[in-house]
């Protein structure tokens, strides 16, 4: 098996990044129910096991990724042999104390191979070189694959937003407090 390398994101990459395949299949979901009683709104998440395995579609465009690159404050690039395996995308946010994770993907050749925990890895220590104290990582509610990696990390569920993405998807977020 090919050694994972992880570099900066250079724009040769981008076309192949974006050839890459974006969706992940998933067995369970995490679903939302709200409550609304009495002027006090509770929302509640669990994990639900489907009936059939789903194929969840990726929740951005990928093919605008060249226009994305350039406003994220970094790139990761995953490459395993001569092939381009995976990537992150990294924005500062706020009062420079956050970096968003806005994009994990692992191509479906490489994935169960350590690609994303290597790109995590990177991801948080770049961070961490840039004195920065929380990570937060947005993940589909439907892409259990990525919630579990997440929580396996480190990451503690801190917020969901409804109708976030442009498919009426919820948000979930997860975040990690950097040492």
């Amino acid at each position: 098996m090919s050694e994972i390398q992880i570099r900066p994101t250079v724009a040769t990459d981008l076309a192949r990044l974006m050839g890459i395949e974006h969706s992940v299949t998933s067995e369970a979901v995490w679903q939302l129910e709200v409550r609304r009683e009495t002027g006090q709104v509770a929302a509640t998440f669990r994990e639900v096991r489907l009936p059939r395995a789903i194929q969840v579609p990726y929740p951005h465009n990928h093919f605008s990724l060249a226009d994305d690159w350039i406003k994220r404050s970094m790139m990761f690039t995953a490459v395993m042999g001569a092939n381009q395996a995976g990537y992150i995308s990294l924005l500062e946010r706020g009062t420079g104390s956050t970096v968003w994770i806005f994009d994990l993907v692992t191509d479906a050749a490489h994935r169960r191979r350590g690609v994303a925990s290597a790109l995590l890895a990177a991801g948080q220590a770049w961070a961490e070189s840039r004195s920065h104290r929380r990570l937060i990582l947005e993940v589909q509610s439907k892409n259990v694959p990525a919630i579990r990696l997440a929580q396996k990390y480190g990451f503690e569920f801190c917020g969901y937003n409804d109708h976030y993405y442009i498919n009426k998807d919820v948000a979930l977020f997860f975040a990690k407090i950097l040492k």
